[in-house]
């Protein structure tokens, strides 16, 4: 492969002074390992496995009520055992880093000044929400759900919640009725934190009537707690025990904030898949799991320092949402923002970068790319002096938009592109702020994390697109998916593609001769939109519900300048016409049914859906055709119910390269 451009190198200054420099010399004192290069620690830890996260847990000196027995059980995926024996707490690491030096939190919300919430007043919020959530009966175990923006309240309520033991879950209010209660009706929650309105991009939404229907479909929940939009006080009779967040935290007495010792295992929270295959499964992550991996993450891929300031745009209902709190665990300040970031310009974060003084700023691929499109030029208009990193996931960031963030953005900052998944709430491959930063390409593979690109047989591959998988496992996999006792769904979704050797991740990857890697896009189904993954089964029982429609395929494609296209494929009933009435239909009911991402970019019209012989819709295939591969490595035809449904893929295809 041709090397690109180096776009960054660290600095001697910087490369001494980084959290990993740190670690190197704490190894070479503590463990005797000396390494001369950041590829021959990434081989140590992943060939010495047990080594690795025993270092980990020592560096970071973990706070275990009981000491841990051994650091694996077994050395297969998936049945791992971590750290067994041990007990701790994810949120009590947090507020060890307690200080009155900088705050905990800086808030933003649209067209409103930055708040700031001080460590002594966030100790004293958690503490008082626990308390409530305590004498509501939420203990170790019970599962608390919200329907949040992105605020200091969501904060407050996950570190309440950990600090108990209970078991937090969350969504953004953007979200429709239906797709919030097929993910928490699985987990049986036992309390539900809303908000009765949102601000977003200006205008102000209302909530109080979703919050009812949610109820309605979620009937384990006896207590909720209603966080109030400024323009819209609770009134609203609930069918459970209703009190106000504000009520809350106005009261008195203070009590201590108490943090449950739970064992490494123990559920921390549950995400969710994009429900490709079905309902979005609910994947649940362990305390001591997340705790490990978010410590050696943020320290030695991110790189934060105390006292530096940590930014990632992102919902309630994303994992980054999860991995910013993480930022708290290494003593950093978190920056929130509520609203769009489009909101009232595309300029509306990186004035908040000036504002808040960001050193870390997150983002997604798509919003760099928009910022390109547009011609903006934040250098310019702000002051980003205390900008260090700039970091960017959820989609492949072609070399185009590396080139804008050194041109217009920073000329000497450190960008790292990141990927991993809500599978591990993580980042498989990240930065390294050792290495130099490649043009167009993603650095290195994280500590602890064994990934290789494999062809279709198995085999490593060097400087060829492959399937990304890992040979060996991490303690932030999934401990299960809630409801899956015997593991089915979990074998099925990471363990069958190359009969259970490897977890496979559904991305292609390209690892080059330098370690750098590249990530070309999802290879199964999921439809990553904007950096959201969304699941094709949430389309098509949506669009059931239309008696039009007989059939309907739809794929997302990432295209060469990083922008995506997002088709869906209808088949109508005989008689039907697909005319502009019907189209809107479908993209009200998906607006509704989910969200705004769940519209399509086209609807058209295909006379017939192809299928295999057992009835599975072959959304990756005609994926495959549309980006360009040919009918015949595309899918394998002898097993087709039928194959000629193919053709029109393959016609649309021509039409489409021949038009761009």
């Amino acid at each position: 492969m041709k090397t690109p451009a180096i776009l960054w190198q660290p600095t001697k200054e910087g490369l001494e002074q980084t959290n990993l420099s740190t670690y190197l010399q704490w190894l070479t004192e503590h463990t005797g390992e000396t390494f001369t290069s950041y590829d021959a620690l990434w081989a140590w830890s992943v060939s010495n496995i047990d080594d690795f996260w025993a270092s980990i847990w020592a560096y970071f000196e973990v706070m275990a009520h009981t000491p841990y027995k051994a650091v694996r059980s077994t050395d297969a995926m998936p049945a791992v055992n971590w750290f067994e024996g041990a007990t701790l707490n994810y949120a009590e690491h947090i507020f060890r880093n307690e200080t009155a030096l900088h705050p905990a939190i800086l808030f933003k919300a649209e067209s409103k000044p930055i708040e700031a919430i001080s460590w002594t007043s966030l100790r004293e919020n958690v503490a008082k929400m626990a308390a409530y959530l305590k004498a509501q009966g939420v203990g170790i175990g019970d599962r608390v759900v919200a329907y949040l923006p992105n605020i200091p309240e969501a904060t407050i309520g996950f570190l309440a919640t950990c600090a108990l033991g209970a078991v937090w879950s969350s969504c953004s209010p953007d979200f429709g009725v239906a797709s919030v209660i097929e993910r928490f009706e699985q987990i049986t929650p036992k309390a539900f934190i809303a908000v009765n309105g949102y601000t977003y991009n200006g205008k102000t939404y209302d909530r109080t009537a979703e919050i009812q229907a949610m109820l309605a479909g979620m009937p384990t929940i006896d207590s909720m707690i209603v966080v109030e939009a400024e323009d819209n006080p609770h009134k609203t009779d609930f069918p459970v025990k209703t009190t106000t967040w504000h009520s809350i935290l106005v009261e008195p007495h203070r009590p201590n904030l108490v943090f449950e010792a739970v064992p490494f295992a123990h559920p921390i929270w549950v995400l969710y898949s994009s429900g490709t295959t079905g309902t979005p499964k609910a994947i649940t992550h362990s305390q001591g799991g997340v705790l490990l991996e978010h410590l050696k993450y943020l320290s030695f891929h991110n790189d934060v320092h105390k006292g530096e300031r940590f930014f990632w745009f992102s919902t309630t209902g994303w994992m980054m949402w999860n991995f910013v709190q993480a930022s708290l665990l290494v003593g950093a300040t978190i920056v929130l923002y509520d609203g769009s970031p489009h909101y009232p310009d595309l300029n509306a974060l990186w004035k908040l970068t000036e504002e808040a003084e960001i050193t870390h700023f997150g983002t997604s691929a798509p919003y760099i790319l928009a910022c390109r499109k547009a011609g903006i030029t934040p250098k310019k208009q702000f002051n980003v002096s205390k900008l260090r990193s700039i970091s960017s996931t959820g989609a492949p960031l072609p070399p185009e938009g590396f080139q804008w963030i050194y041109e217009h953005v920073k000329d000497h900052v450190w960008f790292c592109s990141m990927s991993g998944g809500t599978d591990v709430c993580t980042a498989f491959v990240g930065g390294v702020p050792t290495e130099p930063v490649y043009e167009g390409e993603i650095q290195r593979r994280s500590l602890g994390a064994a990934v290789y690109a494999f062809d279709e047989w198995g085999n490593a591959v060097i400087n060829e697109v492959g399937e990304m998988v890992l040979s060996e496992p991490m303690p932030s996999m999934p401990i299960y998916f809630w409801n899956d006792p015997h593991k089915t769904k979990y074998l099925d979704s990471y363990f069958t593609h190359y009969e259970g050797k490897v977890w496979r991740h559904g991305d292609w990857l390209t690892l080059t001769d330098r370690n750098t890697l590249l990530i070309w896009g999802r290879s199964d189904a999921t439809l990553n939109r904007n950096g959201v993954r969304i699941g094709t089964a949430e389309i098509y029982r949506a669009l059931e519900q239309i008696p039009d429609i007989q059939d309907s395929l739809i794929v997302n494609l990432e295209q060469k300048d990083g922008t995506h296209f997002m088709p869906l494929f209808i088949q109508v009933k005989t008689g039907v016409v697909l005319n502009e009435a019907l189209k809107t239909e479908i993209s009200q009911l998906l607006r509704s049914m989910y969200s705004p991402r769940h519209v399509p970019d086209a609807i058209l019209l295909t006379p017939e859906v192809p299928y295999t012989i057992s009835g599975k819709k072959m959304e990756a295939p005609v994926k495959k055709i549309l980006m360009g591969l040919s009918v015949e490595k595309a899918a394998n035809k002898g097993a087709m119910r039928n194959p000629d449904a193919l053709t029109f893929f393959e016609e649309f295809s021509k039409r489409r390269k021949q038009d761009s």
